[in-house]
Parts: structure tokens; sequence; C-alpha cells
């Protein structure tokens, strides 16, 4: 789900923070509602349908515990056990908001805070949002993961007998393949079959943190750090301690960034910035990356040392293209969903449709098929969807088209530099050099003239 769908509740007792979330929301999504009084929050789950609550740790409340947003959070997960519940706290309740993962908060996010980091928690959370729907177990004959997986082909299969041997062992797992493929899902479902399925599940997108953010966010640290660490922070690390970190896009990172991590693997115990005092941690560790493992076995990019830490197994999902049988159990299965939720029950593909499904390459994978899935629903006119209704995405054709340029660019200035080298080693004599790549004078001359040698 994209930010712009999404149905936002905010519940905090500071008017301000209500009036900056509101300024700040209300051009990125569909709807977002704030709320002063928590005990508003039952009639406001059950009146409208939330994707994500942004929930105050404390109130002044008859609950005077200093745990009224635990309260809360457990209140707003039996209500609707599938809305996503970010924890708004202040620097002294750390403590608090990592205890609110393990009662079912998907993340927390600390004030004062930058925009763009409420805003990429938020879209986190949605995105793990889509993959929560279903609790079936991994077993079942349709072959659907409590997590969304759903597969009958044969490398599916594979990869699900896999999680059932790999999941309750504490292996850090190393998940490869292209954007789109559902590495997260797989994440997900490792850890909701591990014997650490009650405690939380960290999520990091390690390959957007920038050199000075990496350490901070993983590892903490204490106040007076740098110029903006006003207060201590518990980082990434100890917010999983107890249960799995998921370190998504890791071949992004810079080979500083994987010595300070390797470190940390090694002592299983990480350092808050501007302190000398080693915290113990334990985690189970799963990483993921769309770089195959050829790039990542290149040291001038990607240490062999930490390959081999976060690689106790690694499991390769396939893209959609080669797994075409399935193309038509996903297109069922998010028909349904969107069916129902735009009030389009009796709508249905026709055969035509799921053939121009099936031969369709899809670039941008399961993710892609959603996309047209949804879009296609909300355009229909009729209870049968044609093959005429179905668009493919104009996004991943110039990003196939883009990469299908650099390419060419990349064999043009091959061409020229072997042109320069073979015209050199001939001391300028074009009839010797145009011999000797095989072309004749005229042919040589042509692509003398195109690169303007």
């Amino acid at each position: 789900m994209s930010l712009l769908k999404a149905n936002i509740l905010v519940i905090d007792d500071d008017v301000d923070v209500l009036t900056a979330v509101r300024l700040l929301l209300k051009t990125e999504v569909q709807l977002v509602v704030t709320e002063m009084n928590p005990e508003s929050i039952p009639s406001l789950l059950t009146s409208r349908k939330f994707d994500v609550v942004l929930l105050d740790m404390n109130f002044n409340a008859s609950i005077n515990t200093g745990n009224e947003g635990l309260y809360w959070l457990k209140r707003i997960k039996e209500l609707r056990p599938a809305t996503e519940v970010i924890m708004i706290t202040a620097y002294g309740d750390i403590d608090l908001a990592v205890r609110s993962l393990k009662e079912g908060a998907s993340d927390f996010i600390v004030k004062p805070w930058h925009n763009e980091k409420l805003l990429s928690t938020i879209a986190d959370s949605l995105k793990d949002k889509k993959f929560q729907s279903s609790s079936v177990n991994l077993q079942q004959k349709n072959n659907e993961s409590g997590n969304g997986m759903l597969g009958t082909s044969d490398v599916m299969i594979d990869i699900f007998s896999m999680i059932d041997k790999i999941a309750p062992t504490d292996a850090n797992i190393l998940i490869l393949g292209e954007n789109g493929t559902g590495k997260d899902l797989i994440a997900r479902a490792i850890h909701d079959k591990s014997l650490r399925s009650k405690q939380p599940f960290v999520k990091v997108d390690i390959g957007a943190l920038t050199e000075t953010l990496f350490e901070s966010e993983l590892f903490g640290h204490k106040k007076g750090a740098y110029t903006d660490a006003k207060e201590d922070r518990v980082g990434r690390f100890e917010a999983a301690n107890g249960g799995t970190l998921f370190l998504d896009e890791i071949g992004n990172i810079s080979l500083q960034q994987q010595a300070k991590l390797l470190t940390a693997l090694q002592n299983r115990q990480i350092i808050r910035l501007g302190t000398n005092q080693p915290i113990p941690v334990d985690i189970r560790l799963i990483c993921a990356t769309n770089l195959p493992l050829s790039d990542l076995a290149n040291e001038t990019r990607f240490r062999k040392d930490l390959i081999y830490r976060i690689n106790t197994v690694e499991i390769i999902v396939p893209p959609l293209r080669k797994r075409k049988e399935d193309v038509v159990l996903l297109t069922n299965h998010f028909a349904k969903i969107y069916a129902t939720k735009y009030f389009k029950n009796n709508i249905r593909f026709s055969n035509a449709a799921l053939q121009k499904l099936e031969q369709y390459h899809f670039p941008g994978n399961v993710r892609e098929l959603q996309y047209i899935i949804e879009r296609v629903i909300i355009m229909s006119d009729d209870d049968v969807i044609e093959a005429g209704d179905i668009i493919f995405s104009p996004i991943e054709s110039s990003v196939q088209n883009s990469e299908e340029q650099n390419n060419e660019t990349k064999l043009s200035a091959i061409e020229k530099n072997t042109i320069l080298k073979v015209i050199e080693k001939n001391n300028g004599n074009i009839t010797k050099a145009a011999k000797e790549l095989g072309l004749t004078r005229t042919a040589l001359y042509r692509r003398l003239s195109k690169y303007e040698i």
C-alpha cells in the first residue's frame, strides 16, 4: 500500500504534535484523523478502517502507571489486529517503546523527529501491512504462508520447505532476489515460524542509512554523542534483542559500515555512540539484497568475512517470470482482496486476460502484478476483466528501456575503445586496423565518424 492510499489515525494529547502531524500528512496520505483523547479510540476504530495508528506513549489519563501507551496498544490490537501501530515516545520512554515492539507495535518514533524519518517509518509499516493479512500455515494445501506468500510452483514449494527447516534454528539467513519478489515476506515468515516469534521483529532499510546515521540507528547513542544527540537513544540491535533483526538492502552499504556491522555480529554486543560500554545483544539475523551473490563476492565491494557471517543459509527468491505457473494463483489472490476492498465482489478475469498476464515478463515482479490487479479492478466497468483492460506499468517499461539504453551505451564505449587501441597499435594505418578488426575500410570509417574519432 502506498502512503497516498493510507488512512492514518494520530492519538496524542499535545495539540502542537497533532497540528504538526496533520500538516505534514495531509498531502501525503488519503486521510489523516487526529484525536487528543485516547478514550475515543474504540469508537474511532469501529466507525472507520485505519491502516496505521500513531499512538503516544503517555497521556494525562486515569491510567497513571506510565504505561498508557501499552494499554491502548493492546486495545487497538484487540479491536483491529491488522492495524499497524507506531508508538510516539519521548527519549525518556525508550525502554517502554522497546517493550511496545514485543506487545505488537510495528515501530516507534522519537520526539522530536525529522519529517522524512516519520514518513519513512509509516511507509515501512504499510509495506509490512500488505503481507500480514493471512494467518494460514505454510503447510496448507494452497501453499500460502502466514505472511501472504503464495505459490504452487516447484521453486516456491522448495522455498516453503526450506523455511520450515531453518525457521526453528538461529542460523543467519541471506535472502537474495530482485526487487518486488517478496524478500521481506520470507524474512517475516521465518520469524513467525521461529522460536522467537513472540519477540520483536525489527526491520531496517540499511541501504538507506547515511554514514552519519548508520551507527546511531543500529547501535544507539548517548546524549551529547554528536550535535543533535539531545538524549539517549536505543538502537535497532537493542530493540530487536531476543527477537529477529532484518537488515534489508545490505548489499548497498559501504566497506566502512560493513566493518562496524561485522564487529557487532562477531562480538554479539554493541557500543552506543558516545560510550565505551559494551551492551550484549541476542538477535537472530536475517539479511536481504537484490544483488547477486557474485557481486557480493567481489571484495572491492563487499567483505567476504561479512558474507560468511550473515550467510549460514541463503534463500534465492525467483523472479515472477521464472514461476509463471503462479501468475494465475497470485492474480486471483489479489483480485479477491481488491474486489472486496472496492465493492466489486462479482468481478472475474477472462481466459484471454489471464493468458495475457501469463505471457508478460513482469520486470517489477509480484509487486508489479499486485499494482496491475488493483488498478484494473478500480477502473473496471464490467464484472469480467478482458485482456484489453489490462495495462502494464509504464514505470517498469521506462526502467527496462533505461537499462537497455545503459547496456547499449556500455557496448558503444567498449567498441570505441577497441577501435582506438587497434588504430594506435597499427600506428594510424586504417587498412591494417580494419583488417585486424574484421571490417572493411568503409565500415571502419563509418565507425570513426560515429564516435567522432
